[in-house]
C-alpha cells in the first residue's frame, strides 16, 4: 500500500493552469469519485464515508505517446481507446479499493460493537486468509472488463446481426439489412443504458459523471472552478463517451453497408475487424466537435448523443462537484510541477472534510 499524506493539497489558481497546446482535458466517473487526465498525468479523487477526499496522482503511460508515428487523424482513434481503457482500469481499481476499505472498516466497527465485552478484540482492519488487507487488484478488474467486453460483443454485435438476418425474407439489399442491424444495435444500447440507470449505485456514478462534465464545462468556459460557476453549466458535453458510442454506432451503419451480407460468422468477424476503422472515424468526429462545441450545426448533428447524456448524467450534489474540481486541479498541479522540472511520482493525498 502506498504511503498516504494526511495534509491539504495545495493547488494552483486558474491563472496558473499549464498550457498544453490547447490540450482537451477530460475524465470519467468512478466509484464515489472522478478521474481527470491531462497530457502527462492523471488524478483520481474519491469521497470516503467520513467525507474526506482521497486523491491519487500518477504519470500516464500512453501507448499513443510511444507510437507517435500513429498519432495521425483516423489512425489514432483505436490507440486512444486503448489508452482510455487502461487508464479507466487503473482509476476503477483505485476507487474500488477505497470503497472496499470503507466497507470493511464499517463491518469491523460493527463486529466490535456486537462482540461481548470480555472477548479480546483484534485489529479493526479486515484481512484476507494470507494476513494482508483485502483489496481489489488489477487482475480482477481486468478480468471483469474482459467479461464485460465479451458480453458487449454478444449484446451489440451478435444479437443485432442475427436479428437483422431474419429480415432477409423481405429484402436482400445489404444497405437495408445493415440499416436494420444498426437500428437494432442502437435500440439495445439505449434500452441497456436506461435499464442500468435504474440501479441506485449506477445513479451515483451518473451523478459523478454529471459533476465531471460541469467542471470540464466550467474550465473550458475559462471560469473559476467554483460551485457557483459549476451550477451554471450543463451536465452534457460533446466529447462525452456516451456521444462517442452513439457516433460509433451510426458510423458503423455507414461503413458496414459496404460489406457483403455473407454467413453469420463472417458478418460478425468482418464487423469486429472494421471496428478500429469505425472508432478512428468516430474519434475524429468527436474531437472536431470538441474543438467547435459552440457550433449549432455540430450540436444538431450530435444532438442524439447529447439527449442520451440526460440518462448517463445526473445533477450532482455540491460534494460531488467538489470531488471533480479536486481531481482536475490535481492534474493541473502535476502538470505545472512537471513543467518546473519536478519529477512526479505516484502518490496519494487526503483532503480532510471541512
Amino acid at each position: 500500500m502506498r504511503p498516504r499524506i494526511y495534509a491539504p493539497v495545495v493547488f494552483q489558481t486558474m491563472s496558473e493552469e499549464p498550457k498544453q497546446n490547447d490540450f482537451m482535458y477530460g475524465g470519467q466517473a468512478v466509484i464515489e469519485g472522478v478521474m481527470m487526465r491531462g497530457p502527462r498525468y492523471f488524478a483520481v479523487a474519491c469521497r470516503r464515508i467520513n467525507k474526506d477526499i482521497v486523491v491519487a496522482q500518477e504519470p500516464i503511460s500512453s501507448v499513443l505517446a510511444k507510437l507517435k508515428w500513429l498519432n495521425k487523424p483516423f489512425l489514432r482513434g483505436a490507440l486512444a481507446l486503448i489508452d482510455a481503457l487502461v487508464l479507466g482500469i487503473k482509476a476503477l481499481t483505485f476507487s474500488a479499493n477505497i470503497a472496499m476499505e470503507d466497507i470493511q472498516a464499517e463491518e469491523a466497527v460493527k463486529k466490535v460493537k456486537e462482540s461481548p465485552a470480555d472477548q479480546p478484540q483484534s485489529s479493526n482492519e479486515p484481512r484476507s486468509h494470507d494476513g494482508k488487507p483485502n483489496r481489489v487488484n488489477d487482475l480482477s478488474i481486468t478480468l471483469t472488463m474482459i467479461l464485460g467486453l465479451g458480453l458487449g460483443i454478444g449484446l451489440f454485435f451478435v444479437i443485432p446481426n442475427l436479428l437483422a438476418a431474419t429480415a432477409r425474407r423481405w429484402t436482400e439489399s445489404k444497405i437495408w439489412l445493415n440499416l436494420i442491424e444498426g437500428l437494432i444495435r442502437i435500440t439495445i444500447f439505449v434500452g441497456y443504458v436506461a435499464g442500468v440507470s435504474l440501479l441506485r449505485d449506477i445513479r451515483r456514478v451518473f451523478e459523478y459523471h454529471g459533476a465531471e462534465h460541469k467542471i470540464i464545462n466550467t474550465y473550458e468556459d475559462h471560469k473559476e472552478l467554483t460551485q457557483e460557476e459549476a451550477d451554471k453549466r450543463t451536465t452534457v458535453h460533446v466529447r462525452c463517451g456516451t456521444s462517442f458510442i452513439l457516433v460509433v454506432m451510426v458510423m458503423s451503419i455507414i461503413v458496414f453497408s459496404f460489406l457483403p451480407w455473407r454467413s453469420g460468422l463472417e458478418r460478425i468477424l468482418s464487423r469486429l475487424a472494421l471496428l478500429p476503422v469505425v472508432a478512428g472515424i468516430s474519434y475524429e468526429v468527436i474531437r472536431f466537435a470538441g474543438r467547435h462545441r459552440e457550433s449549432a450545426t455540430l450540436r444538431a448533428v450530435l444532438a442524439p448523443g447529447l439527449w442520451l447524456q440526460k440518462i448517463t448524467t445526473r445533477q450532482p450534489s455540491p460534494d460531488q462537484v467538489e470531488v471533480a474540481k479536486v481531481a482536475l486541479e490535481s492534474v493541473f498541479d502535476a502538470e505545472r510541477r512537471h513543467e518546473s522540472g519536478v519529477k512526479i511520482e505516484p502518490s496519494q493525498k487526503i483532503i480532510a472534510a471541512q
